[in-house]
């Protein structure tokens, strides 16, 4: 079956999006969507508002139900939410009267149902060490602060070892630099474990920073992946020195470019040549000048 691009990821993904649709009455948001993403890859979907960007990560996450196609995690089809596939939401969605830790024991004691009580506690503050939070353990959600609480809300999805992470724009809410403090954290912790992780966001240098692949969506009603841009920029990446990357700009641009202008010229039924929604084309904007 042909993945987009016809890349060695995208021929063996590790998660595949086949044709899915989401339709509200004679409206359709989207329709024969089709994507992989590879086993450890960082994929970024990238859209205007309205284009249903939330509504595929809630597919990918077993929440929602596509009305067309379906997802296909590591050979199995999803048929609803799973521990498997850990979701970051724009809020923290921490229980309030739980503390930092108890919010991170509480997942690991779900998901490791033979664990003691102990062993859950000695697990989450491990994880909330991971992300620089040993001093907050005991502290409840309302004593910590907004980039605080976003980090609890990561330790508790990478604690889980979920085979996926799935982040629906988790930083969006945040000041500048609490949101550039956090996405160089993902970075790294994303990089440390291996993690296969998706997410969707409207800011270019965000995906820039922790995508290996930016997925490209046409604006609603109909939308679909317009395009898929591989982004080769070395890694690591940090917000310090991404902008002095050679074709960071090239890269960039070519992202914006399509947001400001080819996502409305886009149509699925007069296509650029070269594409179709199970063979979308791949670009690498930024390949030339990085080898400069």
């Amino acid at each position: 079956m042909p993945w987009p691009g016809g890349s060695e990821a995208a021929m063996k993904p590790y998660v595949s999006v086949e044709g899915i649709a989401r339709r509200y009455g004679a409206m359709t948001i989207f329709e024969d969507v089709w994507f992989g993403i590879a086993r450890g890859e960082f994929a970024c979907l990238v859209g205007h508002s309205g284009c249903g960007k939330t509504t595929i990560l809630n597919i990918l996450a077993g929440l929602e139900s596509p009305d067309e196609g379906a997802v296909i995690v590591d050979g199995t089809e999803i048929s609803g939410p799973s521990l498997d596939r850990a979701v970051i939401f724009q809020g923290h969605a921490l229980m309030p009267w739980m503390t930092a830790a108890g919010n991170v024991a509480f997942a690991l004691s779900c998901r490791h149902r033979s664990w003691s009580r102990a062993q859950c506690d000695a697990a989450a503050r491990e994880a909330l060490k991971r992300v620089g939070l040993s001093h907050a353990a005991d502290r409840k959600p309302a004593e910590l602060s907004g980039g605080m609480k976003q980090r609890v809300g990561i330790a508790r999805a990478l604690a889980l070892n979920p085979k996926m992470l799935l982040m629906d724009e988790p930083f969006s809410a945040l000041d500048a630099l609490t949101r550039g403090s956090l996405q160089d954290e993902v970075a790294r912790l994303v990089a440390e474990t291996q993690q296969t992780a998706f997410m969707i966001t409207h800011d270019v240098d965000e995906a820039i920073l922790l995508a290996d692949r930016i997925l490209l969506m046409s604006n609603g009603p109909g939308a679909r992946i317009a395009e898929v841009v591989v982004n080769t920029l070395p890694k690591p990446r940090t917000r310090a020195n991404l902008h002095h990357m050679p074709g960071y700009h090239a890269l960039r641009d070519h992202v914006l470019d399509f947001l400001i202008t080819r996502s409305k010229d886009f149509d699925a039924k007069a296509p650029p040549a070269g594409w179709s929604a199970r063979a979308v084309p791949e670009t690498r904007p930024a390949l030339p000048l990085a080898a400069d």
